[in-house]
């Protein structure tokens, strides 16, 4: 088993960053797609997929709020230095195996690293995924595939026994606001397709294929979300 793999270089995209500032926005260049996507239960009020809700006419670069208090969120409108917000970064740099559980069946291994769950609820549905990778079924199997990769933080990943690979993390790279509107929340940013997240010291963090950063203001892993903005 080895950690999610990188996407390949591709010389259109491998110029897209998101460089967090020093208690200011995120600052995001070279040309990554933002859209808004919102949570969607199924009828027994299980998180089950993602609906998107709006596209954002695409900018070579754009500031995205940090503080949580923009007019103009997700963008920032300079709110940031007339609250004199803190944005001292907290997030830690342990790679994403190392403080992973580990959970192995028939046909394939659950990694889960419980520090970065921000309660996204999709890992609930059918008995829940610790318990469908342990079962040798297909409908279990692809189950627990759907969840893993509908987990927006990168929490769970899956891998093929077969292989050893992690499956679904060949992801495009881009950028969504995530919005529960039944539970009214304006979340987290949801960085998809190993972005680039460098620290405002220059120090790059752990490339992964799922990352949400936070946009409250509040979380105590900051630039990544912790759950905060449901509190």
């Amino acid at each position: 088993m080895t950690a999610p793999p990188e996407t390949s270089p591709d010389p259109r995209t491998e110029q897209m960053k998101i460089t967090v500032s020093k208690n200011g926005p995120y600052i995001v260049t070279g040309g990554v797609p933002l859209t808004t996507e919102e949570i969607c239960v199924d009828d027994e009020g299980y998180c089950r997929s993602w609906k998107e809700t709006k596209t954002y006419p695409l900018r070579q670069q754009y500031a995205l709020c940090r503080c949580g208090h923009s007019k103009n969120r997700p963008f920032c409108d300079g709110t940031h230095a007339q609250i004199r917000f803190d944005g001292t970064e907290a997030g830690d740099r342990e790679p994403f195996l190392e403080g992973a559980e580990i959970t192995r069946g028939p046909s394939l291994t659950l990694a889960d690293n419980k520090h970065l769950c921000i309660h996204a609820g999709f890992c609930h549905r059918a008995a829940g995924i610790w318990n469908l990778v342990k079962f040798s079924d297909s409908a279990a199997r692809e189950t627990a595939i759907e969840e893993a990769c509908d987990c927006p933080t990168g929490r769970l990943v899956v891998y093929d026994n077969a292989t050893g690979e992690a499956i679904g993390q060949d992801l495009e790279k881009s950028i969504a606001v995530i919005e529960d509107p039944d539970d009214g929340e304006y979340g987290p940013l949801w960085v998809r397709g190993g972005i680039p997240v460098i620290s405002a010291d220059g120090t790059p963090y752990e490339v992964r294929q799922r990352v949400t950063l936070c946009q409250c203001g509040r979380s105590k892993n900051r630039p990544f979300c912790d759950g905060s903005h449901t509190g």
